[in-house]
C-alpha cells in the first residue's frame, strides 16, 4: 500500500536551487547530505523503510523537509534544497504574547514587537505605507572601505511622526513603543530598509534613479527574439546632433551670407546582428515628424544612391558604404522585428500601419530615455559624436560643463561653423565608413563583411517587399478620404481641394459620376505637386496633379503650411506671382536675427534644389477593366467638345476663375 502524500507524489527536483555544500564544515555537510539523500530516494520511488535504514532520516522529518522545501522563495522558486541546511529560517518571525519590556536597558523581550505592533493595528501599517510611496524617507547608498552601505534620509522626522500616529490610535505611556529607550527607532528603521529593499523599482527611485536599467534579455519575456541573421531585428531611433551649423547663402552680386540655423536630427535604422546600418535620413526641424519615420523606412529599403563630394579627401572607401550600396540585391528586404521607443512620431498610426501591414513586421515599442532597451543604436550614436560631433567646431557637448564644448567654441566665428551642405557629405562618409570599420562586437569583422558571411555561406531567408508594393511605397502613408466636387451651372470640371489647393487630371475631369462622391488620396509628403488617387473599393483613379504654381514648383506638406499661413497674415498686401518664392524671401529677411527662420529657410532651399524637375507619370496606370479606361469609355463621346453639335459663335462675359489658385 503507498503511504505517499498525494501532493508529494511528483516531485521536479532539477528545478530545485541547489547548494554548494563543499564550503560547509564537516558537521553541517554531514547535516545537509543525509537530508539531501533521503529527499533524492524518495522521488526515486523508494520505499519509506528502505529510506530510514539506509540514511537514517526518519519518515516524519523527511515529510517536514519536504514540506519546508516547497515553501515559495521571495525570489519566486521554490526553497528546494536551500530548506535542509541547518538554522535555515524559511518564515519570518511571528510574536505571539505580549510585549512586555524589562530589563536594566529596558529593550529586552522586545523581539517582534514592531510587527505585533502593526498587526494590533493596521493603519499604523497602511500609514507608513503611505510615508514609503510620497518618498517621506529616502534610501541612500554609500561606499564605505570598498563596501556598500546603504542608510536612511530623513528618518527622524519620520519617527516623530510616527509616535504621533501612536498616540492618535490610543497607545499610552505604558506602551510599545513609548517604554523603550530609543521609542523604537532602530526596529522602525530597520522596518523601513526591509520594505524599500523588497523591491528593486521601489529602491531604485527612493535612492534618487529616475529609470531602471539592466534587467537581463529573457527569450519570449519580450516577444522579441534574439537575433540570429540579418535582416531580422532593426532598431530605429532618432538623434539630434551635437552642433551648431551653418547657412550659406549667394546673394545675385555673388557675396556669401551666413546665417546660423538650429542642429538638426539625425534617424537611423541600424541592423542588430551585424550592426550594419541600412538607411539614415536627416531631418531639418525642431522635432521629426511620422511622415520623417516613414521616409528613413523608405531610404533603407531602396537602393541608395551614391553622392558626389565636394570637400577635399572625403569619398566612398573601398570596404564602406551601405548594404544596397554594395548588394543591389539587397535592395527592398524587410525585416521582421522594429525595435523603437515610445516617442508620439513613432506611435503614430501612419507609422505602425506601415511598419505592421505594408512591410509586415513586428513592432517592440519600448520607453524612452531607456539606452539598454536598445542598445546597439545608442552606440552607434555615440561611436558617431565620437568619431564626427566631437571633431568639428561648434560641438555643443553632451553637458553644458562638456570640456570638449570649450574647447570646440568658434567664439561666434560663423565662418569657423559646418554648414549644412558639408554637414551632408560629412554624415554620409561617417556612416559609410562605419558600415566599413571592424567592430568589436563582431569579432573584429566589419558590419558588411558580417552580412557577406550570412548571406553567403549560411543559408539565410531573406524577405523581400513585394513588386507592387515598390512601385507604391506612396501606400505607407495613410489616405485622405476627399469629396470629389464638381459645379455643373459654372462648368467648373470635377477636381478635389486638398491643403488649401486644388488637384485634377483628365481622367477625373471626365468622370461626372464620380461629382459628390470620396476617394482614396495617397500622397508624398517630400513633394506635393501630385498625388495618387484610387476609389473606395480599391481601384485605382490615376495621378492627379496640382494646379496652379503649386504644380510647378516641389514642395513638401510643411512648406506649403507655412507659405498660406504667412500668406494669411500677408492678405491685406498685394498678392505675389509665386507664393513659394515671397514665403523664401521673407525666411531670408528673418534669417540674419532667428535661427528658427534660417532653418525653414535652409529646407525650403534644400528641398527645392533636391526635388526631381519633372513629375512621375502614373508609372503604375491600371490595366484591364480598370475604373481610368472604363470612366473615360463611358464618357467621352458625351463629354468631348468635338462631338457636341456645332452651334454659331455666342459672346460670353468675361468669367473669373472659381476659387484660389493658391
Amino acid at each position: 500500500m503507498n503511504r505517499r502524500k498525494p501532493e508529494l507524489q511528483a516531485l521536479d527536483l532539477a528545478s530545485w536551487p541547489e547548494v554548494a555544500y563543499t564550503e560547509l564544515d564537516s558537521v553541517q555537510r554531514l547535516a545537509f547530505e543525509k537530508r539531501r539523500q533521503a529527499i533524492v530516494r524518495y522521488a526515486a520511488g523508494e520505499s519509506l523503510r528502505q529510506i530510514e535504514q539506509s540514511t537514517g532520516v526518519n519518515r516524519r522529518d523527511l515529510y517536514r523537509w519536504l514540506e519546508r522545501a516547497m515553501v515559495p522563495h521571495s525570489d519566486g522558486r521554490p526553497y528546494g534544497f536551500r530548506a535542509l541546511g541547518r538554522y535555515t529560517r524559511i518564515a519570518e518571525y511571528a510574536r505571539v504574547s505580549a510585549v512586555r519590556i524589562g530589563g536594566e536597558r529596558g529593550n529586552s523581550g522586545g523581539a517582534g514587537a514592531l510587527s505585533h505592533l502593526f498587526e494590533c493595528y493596521p493603519s499604523l501599517s497602511t500609514w507608513l505605507r503611505l510615508q514609503i510611496k510620497q518618498r517621506r524617507v529616502l534610501l541612500e547608498q554609500i561606499n564605505t572601505d570598498g563596501r556598500l552601505r546603504t542608510r536612511l534620509r530623513g528618518l527622524q522626522a519620520l519617527h516623530d511622526e510616527f509616535l504621533r500616529q501612536c498616540w492618535m490610535v490610543g497607545l499610552k505611556g505604558t506602551d510599545y513603543p513609548f517604554n523603550t529607550t530609543g521609542r523604537a527607532i532602530r526596529s522602525l528603521s530597520g522596518l523601513l530598509k526591509a520594505e524599500i529593499l523588497r523591491s528593486f523599482g521601489l529602491a531604485a527611485r527612493s535612492a534618487g534613479a529616475s529609470h531602471l536599467k539592466g534587467l537581463p534579455h529573457r527569450e519570449g519575456s519580450d516577444g522579441c527574439p534574439a537575433a540570429i541573421h540579418p535582416y531580422q531585428i532593426v532598431e530605429f531611433d532618432g538623434h539630434r546632433l551635437d552642433l551648431r551649423l551653418k547657412l550659406v547663402v549667394r546673394d545675385p552680386l555673388g557675396f556669401e551670407h551666413e546665417f546660423e540655423i538650429e542642429r538638426v536630427w539625425l534617424l537611423v535604422i541600424i541592423d542588430v546582428c551585424t550592426r550594419a546600418v541600412l538607411g539614415y535620413h536627416l531631418v531639418l526641424a525642431r522635432e521629426y515628424s511620422r511622415y520623417d519615420v516613414i521616409k528613413t523606412i523608405e531610404k533603407a529599403l531602396e537602393p541608395h544612391r551614391p553622392r558626389v563630394f565636394s570637400i577635399d579627401g572625403l569619398g566612398y572607401e573601398a570596404n564602406g558604404g551601405l548594404p544596397s550600396q554594395r548588394w543591389p540585391e539587397l535592395s527592398y528586404v524587410t525585416w521582421e522585428w522594429m525595435k523603437l521607443d515610445n516617442a508620439k512620431a513613432n506611435l503614430a498610426n501612419e507609422t505602425l500601419k506601415a511598419l505592421c501591414e505594408f512591410i509586415g513586421c513586428l513592432v517592440d515599442a519600448g520607453p524612452r530615455y531607456c539606452p539598454d532597451e536598445r542598445p546597439y543604436i545608442e552606440r552607434f550614436f555615440g561611436t558617431l559624436a565620437q568619431r564626427l560631433s566631437s571633431r568639428l567646431p561648434g560641438y555643443t557637448g553632451s553637458h553644458p560643463r562638456d570640456l570638449r564644448r570649450a574647447l570646440a567654441d568658434p567664439k561666434g566665428k560663423l565662418r569657423l561653423y559646418v554648414s549644412l551642405d558639408e554637414l551632408e557629405e560629412l554624415v554620409e562618409y561617417a556612416i559609410t565608413t562605419y558600415n566599413g570599420t571592424p567592430h568589436a562586437g563582431l569579432n573584429n569583422a566589419t558590419p558588411l563583411e558580417a552580412i557577406d558571411y550570412y548571406v553567403s555561406t549560411r543559408p539565410t531567408v531573406l524577405m523581400r517587399l513585394a513588386e507592387h508594393h515598390r512601385r507604391t511605397l506612396c501606400l505607407m502613408q495613410s489616405a485622405r478620404r476627399c469629396r470629389v466636387r464638381a459645379y455643373l451651372e459654372q462648368g467648373v470640371r470635377p477636381h478635389i481641394n486638398l491643403y488649401g489647393v486644388r488637384y485634377t487630371s483628365n481622367v477625373l475631369a471626365r468622370s461626372t459620376r464620380l461629382s459628390g462622391k470620396q476617394i482614396l488620396v495617397y500622397l508624398n509628403a517630400d513633394d506635393l505637386r501630385s498625388v495618387r488617387a484610387f476609389l473606395t473599393d480599391g481601384t485605382e483613379l490615376g495621378v492627379l496633379d496640382a494646379q496652379g504654381a503649386w504644380g510647378v514648383v516641389p514642395h513638401n506638406l510643411k512648406l506649403r503650411q507655412e507659405v498660406r499661413k504667412l500668406r494669411d497674415r500677408r492678405r491685406s498686401q498685394p498678392g505675389d506671382s509665386n507664393p513659394i518664392e515671397a514665403y523664401v524671401q521673407a525666411k531670408l529677411a528673418q534669417a540674419r536675427t532667428s535661427r528658427k527662420a534660417a532653418t525653414e529657410y535652409a529646407r525650403t532651399v534644400r528641398l527645392l534644389a533636391s526635388a526631381p524637375t519633372t513629375r512621375t507619370p502614373a508609372e503604375a496606370m491600371p490595366t484591364g477593366r480598370s475604373v481610368a479606361f472604363a470612366v473615360v469609355s463611358a464618357a467621352a463621346a458625351a463629354d468631348d467638345v468635338s462631338t457636341l453639335p456645332q452651334s454659331p459663335a455666342q459672346p460670353r462675359k468675361l468669367a473669373i476663375g472659381t476659387g484660389q489658385v493658391f
